[in-house]
């Protein structure tokens, strides 16, 4: 949800900028305490989450920092550097606008968590002063997941409710954006991003809700995961090619429920039953049968890439997104142009393992996995190519290089 601030890659810079941003807003942050909330890098299955299939990502440090402090002014009051013309978001906590009355604009995402806390009876007697700086790039590392996540977890703290960092939370986070956005996300965001672990990959499973974290197996290459930010502003979800494809898993979802006796798409795991349920869809549904034939072989695809993951085989995980990229352009047709030149672009650089657009599709950032040697080739790469193909985003695109980090973290306020 926040503009990136590019500039910005130290903890102790950002601070710089959050004691600045305090002084230019008048909100006085003495005493403040800062949260930093990540972003994140899915590795599979993109599009999984709201078709019930099993969820493997990173925490990665492009971040969103955030002061905070109480005040007794029962307001929320905040002010991001990211959109400073929109001056301080003030908010009376006991007047709450409701759901969808705010203009389209960052001030959605304070106020529906505090609406969602409200809704969940976690009275908010104490208002809260914010300052906020972010460099987590556009659409595809899901910085309003971070943002969201970062704001529940904050208010409840300075108003003494006790939230434990498990799947409830994940679930008010999604809640923010579902019911108070309007915004048809699933939860694989805010899992990848709440339970995120340095150095190691966050497996969940929707059949338990249960967390797992996987370290990357010994013997692992050098390699970066880099993000190829397009420069493309992309819409909300709502507004979005995602908003389709989640009505249309929703259709596909009740007909193997109801013809099929499955609980939807992700439930099916036998060859034989997706044969059936396809030749079924490609009469009447034919975008139906594409969109069941992407999520049954990522599903498949998925063992590979978590075992190729535990041994440290970079290359094999690699091999599996690529392939996934190509399943999310020609069968859930959720990417576009702009991602796709990325991604033709830095596969052709040896030690280039696989790439694929990102997130919630059409526009945003592809990401790739890349060996280190080769890092500054997918940059050259990127740099001659890209401009080229899209004159228009020449000043606006960008190439990060990410690390993984914890999702969520405490730092020193001033």
């Amino acid at each position: 949800m926040t503009s990136p601030d590019t500039s910005l890659t130290t903890d102790t810079e950002a601070r710089d900028v959050l004691i600045k941003l305090s002084r230019e807003s008048g909100l006085s942050m003495e005493g403040c305490r800062i949260r930093r909330s990540s972003s994140r890098f899915c590795l599979g299955v993109e599009h999984g989450d709201y078709n019930g299939m099993e969820l493997f990502g990173v925490g990665t440090d492009r971040f969103l920092w955030m002061a905070f402090r109480p005040n007794d002014s029962g307001r929320l009051r905040l002010f991001s550097g990211n959109f400073p013309g929109d001056g301080v978001i003030d908010l009376d906590l006991s007047r709450l606008p409701e759901p969808g009355t705010l203009p389209d604009s960052w001030a959605r995402f304070p106020a529906g968590a505090a609406w969602i806390l409200s809704r969940q009876s976690h009275p908010l007697a104490r208002g809260m002063d914010a300052v906020l700086i972010g460099n987590i790039p556009g659409g595809g590392m899901s910085r309003s997941a971070s943002l969201t996540l970062n704001l529940l977890i904050s208010l409840a703290e300075v108003n003494g409710i006790a939230m434990v960092r498990d799947m409830g939370l994940v679930d008010l986070a999604q809640d923010v954006e579902n019911d108070y956005i309007g915004s048809p996300c699933g939860n694989l965001d805010q899992i990848m991003i709440l339970f995120a672990r340095e150095g190691m990959g966050t497996h969940y499973r929707p059949e338990d809700r249960s967390i797992r974290h996987v370290p990357l197996g010994p013997g692992a290459p050098d390699f970066r995961i880099m993000t190829l930010d397009t420069g493309t502003v992309r819409p909300g979800l709502e507004k979005s090619t995602y908003r389709i494809r989640h009505a249309e898993c929703l259709e596909l979802g009740r007909i193997c429920r109801e013809k099929f006796g499955f609980q939807g798409a992700g439930a099916i795991t036998d060859g034989d039953d997706f044969e059936r349920i396809r030749s079924h869809l490609e009469g009447e549904h034919p975008g139906l049968a594409e969109r069941l034939s992407y999520l049954f072989h990522a599903g498949q695809r998925f063992r590979t890439m978590l075992s190729a993951w535990e041994r440290g085989d970079v290359a094999g995980v690699g091999a599996v997104f690529r392939a996934d990229g190509i399943g999310l352009r020609d069968e859930f047709r959720i990417s576009g142009p702009e991602l796709e030149t990325m991604c033709d672009l830095v596969r052709t650089v040896p030690g280039v393992l696989g790439e694929r657009m990102l997130g919630g599709g059409d526009k945003g950032a592809s990401g790739a996995l890349v060996l280190a040697g080769s890092e500054e080739e997918v940059r050259r790469a990127v740099a001659t190519g890209y401009p080229r193909s899209h004159p228009e985003y020449a000043q606006r695109h960008a190439v990060h290089s990410c690390r993984m980090v914890d999702g969520i973290t405490e730092l020193a306020g001033w």
